[in-house]
C-alpha cells in the first residue's frame, strides 16, 4: 500500500487533502441550511424545498459546460477560477438576512461545485496511472466523508441550525484551498500531461456523442433516481426530522446521523471496494441503488432512534456502492479526450438532488412530518425506478467490452 500511496501525484493529494477540509467546513454549514431556513426565517417546507434544490438545479444547467470547458481551456484556469469564486460565495451565505439572498447564494453555490468537481476529479484521472486509479478515486471518497465525520458535530455546536456564522469559516477555508492549488500548479507545471487541445471535442459534437453513447445514457437516466435518493438524506430527512413529533431534538439527531453515515462509509469503503473491485461496475450501482430505497422505506417506519441509525448504516452501504464505483465507471468508458466532458455530462444525473427537496417539501406540506410512510413510501419506489436502466446499462457494456476484445484478438 506505502508504495502506491508514494506514487500518487502531489496535485492529486492536494485534491484530496483540500476536499476533505471543503467537506469538513461546508457540512458544518450546508445541511443545516434547510433548519435555518424553516426555524430562523420561518419559511414553509416547500420554499425550503425549492430554496435547497436550486443549488443543484444550477448544478445541472453548468454541469456539462464545467468539464466540456476544462477540455477546451485547460484544469488549471477552470479550477481556480471556480475555488475563489465559491470561497466568495459562503461570504454571501454568512451576510444574507432574506429568503431571496440565500437563494441567490445556493444558487451560485450550486453554479461553482458544478464547475469545480468535474474539472477536479478529470484532472484527477489525467495525473493518475490506470493501475492506481480505483485507489485515487476511494481517497478522494474517503477524504469527502473524513470531513462529513466531524463537520456536522461541529457546525451544531457551533449553532448553524440557528446562525451563518459557520460560512465564514467555509469561506476563509476555500481561499486557503485556492492558494494551497496554485501554488501546486506552479510547482507541479513540468510534471503535468498536456491538455488535449488539438482532438478536444467541440460543443454540439460532444452533446452528440455523450447522447448516442448506449451504455452512458442509460447509466445517466439510472443515476438521476440514485442521486434523487441520496437527495433526500440532506433535505427532506433533516425536515423530517426537525418537525416530527416521534423524536425530541431532530436538529441534533439529524447532526448525529450526519457524523454516523460518514463513519460508516471510512469503516465499510476498504471492504466493500476489495470485495467489488472485479465486478462489472454496474453490479455495484444496482445494488446501491436498491438500498438506498430500502432505507428510505425504513424511515418512513422508524418511530425510535434505533431504527433510524439502522437505515443510516443500509443507507451508507447503498451510497458507497453507488458513488465509489461512479467515477471509475466513468473512466472506463470515456476515452482520454473525452474525460472533462463525460465527468461533466455525468452531472446531469443532479437533476434528483434538484427534484428531491421540492418533492420532500411537497409531501411534508402535504401529509404532515407526523405521517412518514406517506412522506418516504413515495420517495423509496421513486428511487427504485434507476434500477431497470442499470440493468439495461451493464448488458450493454459486457456486450460492448466482449466486442471490443472479439475486435482485438481477430487483429
Amino acid at each position: 500500500m506505502k508504495q502506491y500511496l508514494r506514487q500518487i501525484h502531489p496535485l492529486a493529494w492536494t485534491i484530496i487533502i483540500g476536499t476533505m477540509f471543503g467537506r469538513l467546513v461546508t457540512s458544518m454549514s450546508i445541511p443545516f441550511l434547510s433548519i435555518y431556513l424553516t426555524r430562523v426565517l420561518e419559511a414553509t417546507p416547500t420554499q425550503t424545498g425549492i430554496t435547497v434544490a436550486v443549488s443543484s438545479l444550477a448544478g445541472v444547467m453548468v454541469s456539462f459546460y464545467g468539464g466540456y470547458i476544462s477540455d477546451r481551456i485547460g484544469r488549471k484556469i477552470v479550477m481556480l477560477i471556480s475555488v475563489f469564486s465559491w470561497a466568495g460565495v459562503f461570504f454571501i451565505f454568512s451576510a444574507a438576512e432574506h429568503l431571496w439572498v440565500f437563494f441567490v447564494a445556493n444558487t451560485l453555490n450550486g453554479l461553482c461545485r458544478a464547475v469545480f468537481e468535474p474539472t477536479s476529479r478529470a484532472l484527477l484521472s489525467d495525473i493518475t496511472s490506470p493501475q492506481n486509479k480505483l485507489l485515487v478515486f476511494n481517497l478522494r471518497y474517503a477524504a469527502i466523508n473524513l470531513g462529513v465525520v466531524f463537520g456536522p458535530i461541529i457546525g451544531f455546536q457551533l449553532g448553524s441550525s440557528e446562525s451563518t456564522f459557520p460560512f465564514v469559516i467555509s469561506g476563509m477555508v476555500y481561499i486557503a484551498y485556492g492558494l494551497v492549488l496554485f501554488l501546486q500548479f506552479k510547482l507541479q507545471h513540468a510534471n503535468l500531461p498536456e491538455r488535449h487541445q488539438a482532438t478536444a471535442p467541440r460543443l454540439r459534437e460532444a452533446l452528440m456523442t455523450t447522447g448516442r453513447d448506449r451504455v452512458f445514457l442509460p447509466v445517466l437516466i439510472g443515476t438521476t433516481f440514485c442521486v434523487l435518493g441520496y437527495g433526500h438524506f440532506s433535505s427532506t430527512l433533516a425536515q423530517y426530522l426537525a418537525r416530527s413529533p416521534i423524536f425530541e431534538n431532530g436538529s441534533q439527531m439529524f447532526s448525529y446521523m450526519l457524523s454516523l453515515n460518514a463513519v460508516t462509509v471510512l469503516i465499510i469503503q476498504y471492504p466493500l471496494v476489495r470485495t467489488f473491485r472485479n465486478v462489472p461496475p454496474l453490479v455495484p450501482l444496482i445494488l446501491g441503488n436498491l438500498l438506498v430505497a430500502t432505507s428510505l422505506l425504513m424511515v418512513g417506519f422508524a418511530e425510535g432512534v434505533l431504527m433510524m441509525m439502522m437505515s443510516v448504516i443500509l443507507f451508507t452501504i447503498g451510497e458507497v456502492l453507488l458513488f465509489t464505483m461512479m467515477d471509475m465507471l466513468i473512466d472506463r468508458i470515456a476515452k482520454p479526450e473525452w474525460k472533462g466532458t463525460y465527468f461533466g455530462t455525468i452531472g446531469f444525473n443532479n437533476i434528483g438532488s434538484v427534484i428531491a427537496p421540492v418533492m420532500g417539501g411537497l409531501l411534508l406540506s402535504q401529509f404532515g412530518a407526523e405521517n412518514g410512510l406517506a412522506v418516504f413510501v413515495p420517495i423509496a419506489l421513486m428511487t427504485a425506478l434507476g434500477v431497470p436502466f442499470l440493468l439495461i446499462a451493464h448488458r450493454r457494456l459486457v456486450a460492448r467490452e466482449k466486442q471490443t476484445e472479439h475486435s482485438l484478438m481477430s487483429i
